[in-house]
């Protein structure tokens, strides 16, 4: 079942990065951005996750592409999870307003209060032109992401 922001633009954000920095999608206009929405930093599917995306170097800040990784955590939490699986990239607090952007991608599970595992390729031009959303507990392949960028070439 097709996403129903995939042909759309993709809904606009600004977030703090585990630096504190503030990070927005438009930052990135002109470049492919791979939105990747966790639940929870520090459990094992989302480490587990972040360490693949870490070590997928064609995923990583390009002059092509580039991948944020939203969760709704703190930005102090997403520092020490970053500093512990020696994430160097782009990790963005969604905390306040809880879970603003999320829900803007679909992806807010409100009587838990945290994202789905939510992942949207977002092209160039800030179109969404590919979407997938797993079940609970079920961890995304970095080769579906590869596989997606194939379609924005």
């Amino acid at each position: 079942m097709t996403h129903a922001l995939v042909g759309k633009p993709a809904p606009t954000f600004t977030l703090t990065d585990q630096h504190g920095r503030a990070v927005s999608l438009e930052h990135y206009r002109g470049r492919a951005v791979l939105v990747v929405f966790v639940p929870f930093a520090f459990s094992d599917t989302c480490s587990s996750e972040l360490v693949d995306l870490r070590d997928a170097s064609d995923l990583a800040d390009t002059p092509d592409m580039e991948t944020v990784v939203i969760s709704c955590d703190s930005i102090y939490t997403l520092k020490a999870w970053a500093d512990e699986h020696h994430y160097t990239g782009e990790l963005l607090s969604d905390f306040w307003p809880h879970g603003q952007v999320a829900r803007a991608y679909g992806v807010f599970h409100p009587h838990k209060g945290l994202a789905t595992r939510g992942s949207f390729l977002v092209d160039a031009e800030g179109v969404c032109r590919w979407a997938l959303v797993n079940p609970p507990g079920e961890a995304r392949d970095v080769d579906d992401y590869r596989n997606a960028i194939t379609l924005l070439v």
